[in-house]
């Protein structure tokens, strides 16, 4: 068995971190260049950076927000938000991203992927997928959540991974802030469909959700949020627990 990453993930709102649940009722989660220093200190494996209503504004990811986090971490790092074009991902790069990822923009139009995976390589293209479990589907979600498509989760997920995407990132929208555990089922139909890595979203709320998205889900990483803004599950005590479970940890 690979072994399994704790992410945390840095939501972003007019330049603050924020946290919802089930996409809204967004609050306050403090600074982020702080909480990603923070995080690399504790031994995250990788951060994640969305600007959660670029795509909404119609604007680019802060440049200079994504350069003053780097600056202050050590571990790989993943922005999104706004990014539609081959020309928007440079300037993300060069100050400091190491990946980037891609949702609303990649529904809209797939072949973006292809052509972002021909400029910058597989390994640095992650498609993130939001999805609603509506009436037994897994149905896509664009713009923050607010816009349902006609794109099922697993049919789309064939698709990135065809068109070579490096990683997908699937948050659980019904799941999303409850801190009631990851969307397993669907993590594990998922893996059952494609071989690259996944990267579960959406519900953590204890350790022991951790596992079950890493044993009954095969996800390859977990993603979480308010629990590590608020301090609830500090990063070395959560890997601690794993590794207690036997689940490799890096």
């Amino acid at each position: 068995m690979l072994k399994k990453r704790i992410i945390p993930c840095l939501d972003i709102k007019d330049g603050r971190t924020v946290k919802g649940v089930n996409f809204v009722n967004i609050r306050d989660a403090g600074d982020p260049v702080e909480l990603g220093k923070q995080y690399a200190e504790q031994g995250a494996d990788e951060l994640v950076f969305l600007d959660i209503t670029a795509t909404n504004e119609g604007r680019k990811t802060f440049i200079e927000l994504v350069r003053d986090i780097a600056r202050n971490i050590d571990i790989p790092f993943t922005v999104g938000g706004g990014i539609s074009s081959v020309e928007d991902v440079g300037p993300l790069l060069t100050s400091g991203a190491d990946k980037i990822s891609v949702n609303s923009s990649a529904v809209k139009n797939p072949e973006l992927i292809n052509e972002l995976v021909n400029a910058y390589g597989s390994q640095c293209i992650v498609v993130a997928i939001d999805a609603n479990l509506i009436d037994g589907d897994w149905v896509v979600h664009t713009h923050g959540g607010r816009k349902p498509t006609d794109k099922k989760l697993c049919d789309w997920a064939k698709e990135v991974e065809k068109r070579g995407a490096g990683e997908i990132l699937f948050t659980s929208m019904n799941n999303d802030g409850t801190k009631q555990g990851f969307a397993v089922e669907a993590l594990r139909q998922l893996s059952e469909v494609v071989s690259i890595p996944i990267i579960a979203s959406g519900g953590a709320g204890t350790m022991g959700h951790f596992t079950e998205a890493f044993i009954d889900g095969k996800a390859d990483a977990a993603l979480a949020a308010s629990i590590f803004h608020f301090g609830e599950i500090p990063i070395p005590k959560l890997k601690s627990y794993l590794k207690e479970q036997n689940i490799p940890i890096r």
